[in-house]
């Protein structure tokens, strides 16, 4: 049996402070704790994608980390891409480009492609296909998310996207 431990975490800007099992991983805790259901769980090994997040500000598995890992941390979610309403940037190029089908991948493609797009704001194709290597999507082919990435970074053209 697992033993609780406090969790004080910072998601999407807001404070929360929930008693969790010690080995609860951050995806659960997300989802089930948190009622934040944008994270996806797949493959619960790392090697899928679909639980990307950002920890303080960089893109790291979900799945792979301890909520009781996240204590005193921020964390961002897809959820808190858009912003009263209006879709985020690279959130609008996936749907002007029809990058996505049955949405599993999306969360996790768009938070890595987020943090991506910070340290490469000018990527090339073949940059940005590197980049998909690490997140499996089984509907797209992946043309049209790179499209859109593509896409996404020459509309901000050096504009922050977080």
């Amino acid at each position: 049996m697992s033993a609780p431990v406090e969790v004080s975490v910072s998601v999407n800007g807001r404070h929360y402070r929930e008693a969790t099992p010690d080995r609860m991983l951050l995806s659960d805790f997300l989802r089930h704790r948190l009622g934040l259901t944008g994270t996806h769980v797949g493959c619960e090994h790392g090697v899928c994608g679909s639980c990307t997040v950002h920890l303080e500000g960089a893109a790291v598995r979900s799945c792979l980390l301890l909520a009781a890992q996240v204590d005193g941390a921020e964390v961002s979610t897809v959820e808190g891409l858009a912003s009263g309403g209006t879709l985020h940037p690279l959130q609008e190029a996936f749907r002007e480009h029809f990058a996505l089908q049955c949405g599993f991948c999306t969360p996790g493609i768009l938070m890595a492609a987020l943090d991506f797009l910070a340290h490469n704001p000018a990527p090339t194709r073949s940059e940005i296909a590197e980049m998909l290597s690490g997140h499996l999507c089984r509907c797209t082919g992946y043309a049209p998310i790179i499209d859109a990435i593509a896409a996404a970074a020459k509309a901000e053209a050096g504009a922050d996207l977080s």
